[in-house]
């Protein structure tokens, strides 16, 4: 299994539940088995067991192709910010053959953010939760993006897991000002770019205000940003820039300065800041996730998981396909050869003569054996299976899950399709249900014994 962060765990597990909630029992035998093999507490077991099956049923892939939904929206999204960031720059200085009214620049460049940035603090702080139209798209996009049966109950279930500590509000907080600090970025670097390669002049006009309101309004502004080091024009300057007509040569770097200082001050900072603080929420949240054992589907796995003994055999519905068999534990894991039948007759004599190094596991025809076998292999996993089958039987879907619990315990697995008795021939069809069934499975046959094989590991 590959590895994952402890947040997919949870969010595996999570949905695991949700999927078993809706759906019913999924068939988890074998998963509990190694859940119980793996020991540990029983948050351990259930994540286990969680993870065991989201890799079978085919969630792990999903919440992967989910990830990359999730990144790839986020580029989209960084991308459109880029790019209203230079439009709100284009509309604040416009084309440069007209003076720029600089409170019409500042509103251009800062009252969208502003106005947003009120509504999400006040949604935060009063509602809890951040209601931001960015993030909502965001969430959106990656539900879009990653359209697959099995990522149905992952989106819900990482809604669920980050409710529990609040974190919704502080993953979507990190996501939304950094957008928004993405956007005023670009702003800021095209409107440098513009002022260092065209001729502005700057102008304010009114027809109820005095003067003496722009020069407080801008003073005011000011503050702030002439301690970072920004120019802020002197009243004279104000004043003298109210007429339209007349744009003062000296004041265009004392009015770009400030236009600049007051963008840094009052957008961009507070977005970086709140952006770096919501990212660090997030990530110390992140930290005390925790499932909710008393939630009824994980209670009802502490019978299962926690017992000294199982409860074999198949009692779900026939699936619609059989699973595959998954790649075993790797060379490094295993070692060693072993042979084992299924339900074969007294007709046979067994066990054939074997090389010194092939163990023989005996004829599996009870569940007291089938268990006991299954808690081997899965503690001692085998280099090398050989599973003997009685290929006049047909091939019950008990025996075929059998066959795939074992194999998925081995490094390499091969199926003995046994020669009948005395001469007597075989079900030609009964015979083709064994071969399509074993290539649903993966698995190698065989009509002869593989005992070279089995002790060498080639033919």
């Amino acid at each position: 299994m590959t590895a994952l962060t402890p947040l997919d765990e949870l969010w595996l597990t999570e949905a695991v539940r949700l999927r078993e909630q809706h759906a019913g029992p999924l068939d988890d035998d074998e998963a509990n088995r190694r859940a119980r093999v793996t020991g540990g507490d029983l948050l351990t077991r259930i994540k286990h067991r969680a993870r065991w099956l989201a890799e079978r049923d085919g969630m792990l892939a999903a919440l992967r192709h989910w990830k990359q939904g999730a990144r790839l929206s986020l580029i989209v999204l960084a991308i459109f910010a880029v790019i209203s960031g230079a439009g709100l720059a284009f509309a604040a200085l416009g084309n440069g053959q007209a003076p720029v009214n600089v409170f019409w620049a500042l509103g251009s460049l800062l009252g969208v953010n502003l106005i947003l940035l009120i509504s999400w603090l006040l949604g935060l702080l009063f509602a809890g939760e951040s209601a931001a139209s960015l993030g909502r798209l965001w969430w959106w996009l990656s539900e879009k993006l990653a359209r697959d049966a099995q990522a149905a109950q992952l989106a819900p279930a990482l809604i669920l897991l980050l409710q529990r500590k609040r974190l919704n509000r502080w993953l979507l907080g990190a996501c939304v000002n950094g957008l928004w600090l993405l956007a005023l970025l670009s702003a800021l670097t095209l409107l440098l770019l513009l002022m260092a390669t065209r001729r502005y002049g700057f102008v304010w006009e009114t027809t109820i205000l005095g003067s003496d309101t722009f020069v407080n309004l801008t003073q005011s502004l000011g503050t702030l940003p002439s301690m970072l080091g920004f120019s802020v024009p002197t009243e004279d300057m104000i004043r003298a820039s109210g007429d339209s007509a007349l744009v003062i040569e000296n004041a265009r770097q004392a009015w770009a300065a400030w236009l600049v200082g007051v963008l840094v001050v009052y957008g961009i900072a507070p977005r970086l800041l709140l952006a770096l603080f919501c990212y660090g929420r997030w990530r110390a949240g992140r930290k005390q996730l925790a499932l909710d054992l008393s939630e009824p589907g994980f209670v009802e796995l502490r019978e299962r998981l926690m017992p000294s003994s199982e409860r074999l055999g198949i009692n779900d519905a026939a699936p619609a396909s059989l699973h595959s068999v998954q790649p075993g534990p790797s060379v490094t894991d295993s070692e060693g050869a072993l042979l084992v039948a299924i339900e074969l007759d007294d007709q046979r004599v067994w066990p054939p003569t074997l090389p010194e190094n092939v163990a023989d596991a005996g004829v599996l025809d009870s569940r007291e054996s089938r268990r006991n076998l299954l808690d081997q292999l899965t503690r001692y996993p085998p280099a090398r299976l050989v599973i003997a089958c009685d290929p006049r039987r047909s091939p019950d879907r008990g025996s075929l899950a059998l066959i795939a619990e074992m194999a998925r315990c081995a490094t390499a697995t091969r199926v003995w399709l046994l020669p009948p008795p005395d001469g007597e021939a075989l079900d030609a069809d009964r015979l083709d249900d064994w071969h399509v069934a074993l290539g649903q499975l993966e698995l190698t046959w065989t009509d002869r014994a593989p005992l070279n094989w089995l002790e060498t590991g080639h033919d």
